[in-house]
Order: C-alpha cells, then sequence, then structure tokens
C-alpha cells in the first residue's frame, strides 16, 4: 500500500523519534519505521540498560575500597538477578515508546525500510513517500574483516546474558571494552582487552588515560596494547584468539569474545544511493543544517549523520531537535556542538569535554593547564578512590574554559557542570567565585580553575 506523509522517520532512538514527535506536534503528518523494537540504542541496548549493570559494579567496588575503613563482610552481584532488575526497564520500553508515538499521532510501521527513489521507501508490502525523509538509524558494530568474526558477541547480547562466562576477551580497547570490562571484572570474570593501538581510549586525555589504565590494571583486567586480533575459532566455552604484536603472535584462550572495536553508521540495507545520497564511513555527508549535501529531500541526524559530532545520546537528540527546527522553519538553524560533554563509565568514570590539550595547541591558542592528582582531596579520600585526577584548560587572555577532563568519583556530574560552564560561556572567574554546596564535587570547581 502506498502512503505520503510531510515526513517519513527511520529510526525510533531519541534522534528519530525527537523529529517525529516535534513535527507532528507542529501538524505536520508524520510516520516512523524501525526493524528492530522501538526505543532505539540507549534505552534498550546501551546508555540506560549498562549503567544499571555499571551502578551493581560500583557498590561492589565501594565495598572493596572501603574495607578496613568501616565496611566490612561479604557483598556479590548476583549476575541473573542483575539482568533481571535490567530488564525491568527494558522490556516495557517498546511498548512505551509505541503507544507515545501512538498518542502524539505518529504513525508506526515496522520492517526494514529501503529507498525506492529520492523519496519513497519500502517496508515491507508498504511503500512510504515523504516530502522529506529523516534517516536515524543508529549504528551497528563496525565489520573487522577478521576470520571467525561471527564468533564475537555484540554489546546488545552481552547486556542480555543469563550467565557471566568466567573469562571475556574484548576486541578494541574503546567505550564497551572499559565499560564493560570493569563491570565484568567487578562481577568476578576474568577480563583481557587486546587493542591495536599503542593507547585505549584516543579521544581522551592520554594523562588521565595513564591513570585509569594503572586502575583497570590494579582490578586484576589485562589491557594489551599493540596487540591485533587476527582470527577467533572454536565454541562458546573454549574460544582461541590469536593476535599479532610488533614482537611475536600469542593465542588467548577464553569463554567469550566481545566485539568492542567500534560501531559504524547503519546504513548498507538502505540503498542510499538509489535516492541519490552520498555517505561515507562516517555516515550520510550533510551540511551545517543536518540535510543531505547531495539530496535536499533526506536528513540525517544521530549516528546515522556523518556531521562530525560524538556518539553520544544527547547529541543524537539535540541534532533530531535540529532537525525538525529546520524542516519547520525551512533551514534557519545550523549545528553546535561546543561544550558536548563524554564519559566513560569505567570505574572511577573518565569525562571530558572540550578540547585536549593536542586540539588547543593546534588551533595556536594560549592557554594555561590547572592539574592535579586528586586521591588526597576529601571528596576522593572519603570514598577511598585512588584514582582522581583533573586537568583544565583556561585561555590566558579571555579567560575561556577551553577544556575539562576528569577522572574519579561523579566524574560525569563534574563534566556536565564544565559543559554548561562552556556552553553558556562561564569565565573561570566567576566559577572561583561560585558558592556551590559542600562537601560536594562542584565544590571543588573553584580549586579548578
Amino acid at each position: 500500500m502506498k502512503k505520503s506523509f510531510d515526513v517519513v522517520v527511520i529510526g525510533t532512538g531519541e534522534a528519530g523519534s525527537t523529529v517525529a514527535t516535534r513535527c507532528q506536534a507542529a501538524g505536520r503528518n508524520v510516520a516512523i519505521v524501525d526493524s528492530r523494537p522501538f526505543g532505539g540504542t540507549c534505552g534498550l541496548r546501551g546508555c540506560d540498560p549498562k549503567k544499571v549493570l555499571v551502578g551493581a559494579a560500583e557498590i561492589i567496588d565501594r565495598k572493596r575500597r572501603m574495607e578496613g575503613r568501616g565496611v566490612a563482610g561479604d557483598l556479590r552481584i548476583d549476575w541473573p538477578e542483575l539482568i533481571r532488575f535490567k530488564a525491568t526497564f527494558t522490556d516495557p520500553f517498546p511498548r512505551q515508546r509505541e503507544d507515545s508515538f501512538a498518542k502524539e499521532g505518529v504513525e508506526t510501521f515496522h520492517g526494514r525500510a529501503r529507498f525506492l527513489d529520492e523519496r519513497s521507501l519500502e517496508v515491507g508490502e508498504d511503500v512510504l513517500v515523504g516530502d522529506h525523509v529523516v534517516v536515524a538509524s543508529g549504528a551497528w558494530p563496525a565489520r573487522l574483516g577478521i576470520q571467525g568474526e561471527n564468533h564475537l558477541t555484540r554489546s546488545d547480547q552481552f547486556l542480555d546474558l543469563q550467565e557471566l562466562p568466567r573469562r571475556i576477551v574484548f576486541v578494541g580497547g574503546g567505550y564497551i571494552a572499559f565499560e564493560f570490562g570493569h563491570i565484568a571484572a567487578r562481577a568476578g570474570a576474568t577480563v583481557t582487552i587486546l587493542h591495536r593501538g599503542a593507547r585505549p581510549l584516543k579521544h581522551f586525555d592520554q594523562d588521565l588515560v595513564a591513570r585509569l589504565m594503572e586502575r583497570t590494571h590494579d582490578v586484576g583486567i589485562d589491557v594489551r596494547t599493540g596487540t591485533t586480533v587476527t582470527g577467533v575459532e572454536g565454541a562458546p566455552g573454549n574460544f582461541r584468539v590469536t593476535t599479532s604484536t610488533d614482537s611475536r603472535p600469542e593465542v588467548f584462550e577464553t569463554d567469550m569474545v566481545v566485539h568492542a572495536a567500534g560501531r559504524a553508521p547503519e546504513l548498507d540495507d538502505l540503498d542510499l544511493s538509489t535516492a541519490g545520497v552520498e555517505f561515507d564511513r562516517h555516515g550520510i555527508r550533510v551540511d551545517s543544517h543536518l540535510r543531505s549535501v547531495s539530496n535536499p529531500a533526506v536528513y540525517a541526524a544521530g549516528d546515522a549523520a556523518g556531521s562530525g559530532g560524538l556518539p553520544e545520546t544527547p547529541l543524537a537528540e539535540y541534532e533530531g531537535g535540529l532537525v525538525a527546527d529546520n524542516l519547520l522553519d525551512g533551514n534557519q538553524h545550523t549545528a553546535d556542538y561546543q561544550g558536548m560533554a563524554s564519559v566513560v563509565y569505567s570505574i572511577p568514570a573518565l569525562g571530558a569535554v572540550g578540547m585536549t590539550e593536542q586540539e588547543a595547541r593546534a588551533k595556536g591558542l594560549s592557554f594555561s593547564v590547572k592539574q592535579a592528582d586528586t586521591s588526597g582531596w576529601y571528596s576522593a579520600r572519603r570514598v577511598a578512590e585512588p584514582a582522581s585526577m583533573y586537568k583544565v584548560l583556561i585561555e590566558k587572555d579571555s579567560g575561556r574554559i577551553l577544556g575539562a577532563h576528569l577522572l574519579g568519583p561523579e566524574a560525569d556530574e563534574l563534566a556536565n557542570l564544565f559543559a554548561l560552564a562552556i556552553r553558556a560561556d562561564v569565565r573561570a572567574d566567576a566559577l572561583k567565585h561560585a558558592l556551590f554546596v559542600y562537601p560536594t564535587q562542584a565544590s571543588n570547581m573553584p580549586w579548578m580553575v
């Protein structure tokens, strides 16, 4: 059946949902399509379920840190019970999201979308024609091109494990490896991270990453850098992971191998070339309005857009809002990614906002660096966290905060405050005189600038 709409949205994550609901509320006729359960990565396969597991792992870690400081007794993670608790968040979510679309008046479709021409999509037996089409299809584990790649467990599969394997190898050294690796280690697994680069978490400050690496080793996680995985063979419970290094090949035996080597925009089956939509490995090529550079009827947002933004849920929601505004107002709005925070939910967490030292120098900026090991500060010492540091970049003439890099307890919330300061142009002098509640992590900020 052929149906016509003002806007057709592909993807029901934060980017797509934001476009659909805002356009429908403004009086447009909107359809939304997804081949998976409605809700997207964050609510079903990413941020939300992951943070539930992180919360349990943090309890275990804090108990161990506080041993000999007034806390005693046995404590462990019951993995099947934890996964059941996680499911109380994820299981109802697809129905809740679909019901919200119905309440808003957005027409929903289940199935794979494929372009038939510049503005038409085939979804099962239906053909959806949109004045505009918004691609917000998210991301998927990147193809590695190694032998036995089919044996790798995806991150969404890891989040549904009913039993935690005794030995786990992570291929790659990014967010997934450090977040899931820290969770698994606190739950009792033996964890190995194999990273082909010289250092993991390359987008974060190298000094803070080095300290996190020490803390990671201290909890028993084996991180191997300069190690390229060349193949995986065997079966669950008995895998052999072959690697090559500068010195010699090595084999790791493990019960499970997890894909943690990055994600790529999920665009392959959309047949974008039929619609005249240009794309590359970063996503659909878009202009500053997030409109396709080659097909003005198509927009992209979130992980599907090659916009240069971070693969973060707040950014996806922001880009969805920007696309909606441009659809409604005739392309009057451009993207502004200043002050976007990013956090790795390792234990402790690692946060970053704004520029790194290397980026600030590359721009020719004159700045000072304030940094310190804060493990002896009250906020870290009271919870016995040995890995706590910060680094803040401040422009010399203006006092602008160019970047903030944070490791330690509540680094995520500190990152949010620095993100606000950068985006709202709150200068260092103003932060020095802020009156924060004490004792909190925020009350450390005047000493950080």
